[in-house]
């Protein structure tokens, strides 16, 4: 592959992202923004808490990484890409605006994304479906102080693994997963929303609002979550033949880095 091409952006038919929690410590925004320049696709869908209005009421954090993510997904509604906004909790008061559109973004309450085979896929961000979100917004609220506790040790391990020459690692994501009450309520979660794609009479669901990125199949309806840009850094795409894949940006972005590495001691054995 030459130098050209390996510059050369991804090409994707949609990209769902979500959960990124711009205006917070905990957003990965310099490798959204690697991500954003490096792939490109038809559809761009934002399927909620893509800016976190609950923490910047209590604290300004918009650092120039963060707004640059908003302007890079600006320029690509200019240039053509149908961007989809969907708003999700955390920036729930953009809910107010749906079915109406600004600077070639279309903010809408979900959507129908459908592949090049025809499967219509629901697209949503998923808190309906989380209990303490709709019927204990204090406990959501609790929650969520709790979680950007968790997040700030994380960027701090994290900084620690940068200084080491580590790559990075999700320590929220990883305790995440070994709580077994955790594991229930994705489990559940997911269920929930499965089961409404099905009473919608859909092939299957894309959603975020959990941070655990997913495809799998439950019961005949196809689920894919996302994941999210403070944890896992994935995002959900899809190909022109209609394939959806996980792509972890921040193990894509190592492996692309270790075949630079090894191009040149290939070319000297060569």
């Amino acid at each position: 592959m030459s130098a050209a091409e390996r510059h050369q952006p991804a090409r994707h038919r949609a990209i769902f992202l979500s959960d990124i929690h711009l205006g917070t410590r905990g957003c990965q925004a310099e490798l959204l923004l690697d991500f954003l320049r490096k792939n490109e696709s038809e559809h761009l869908y934002l399927v909620g808490d893509i800016v976190d209005g609950w923490r910047l009421k209590r604290w300004w954090h918009w650092p120039q990484s963060h707004n640059d993510v908003v302007q890079k997904i600006l320029r690509k509604a200019r240039k053509g890409t149908n961007v989809v906004y969907i708003p999700g909790n955390h920036d729930e008061a953009a809910r107010q605006y749906c079915q109406l559109t600004f600077g070639d973004v279309q903010v809408a309450e979900e959507a129908i994304h459908t592949t090049p085979e025809g499967r219509k896929l629901l697209v949503i961000h998923g808190d309906q479906f989380d209990g303490i979100v709709r019927y204990a917004r204090w406990l959501a609220i609790l929650g969520d102080w709790a979680y950007a506790s968790a997040l700030r040790l994380n960027t701090l391990f994290n900084w620690g693994r940068r200084r080491l020459g580590m790559p990075y690692w999700s320590l929220s994501a990883f305790l995440k997963h070994k709580v077994k009450n955790a594991m229930q309520f994705i489990a559940d979660y997911e269920n929930a929303v499965a089961s409404e794609a099905r009473r919608r009479g859909v092939d299957g669901v894309v959603c975020g609002h959990i941070h655990h990125a997913e495809i799998r199949t439950i019961d005949g309806i196809l689920y894919c979550n996302d994941g999210d840009w403070v944890e896992s850094c994935t995002a959900l795409v899809e190909d022109f033949d209609g394939r959806l894949r996980i792509l972890n940006w921040a193990e894509e972005r190592r492996r692309q880095a270790q075949v630079l590495t090894l191009a040149p001691a290939r070319l000297a054995a060569e």
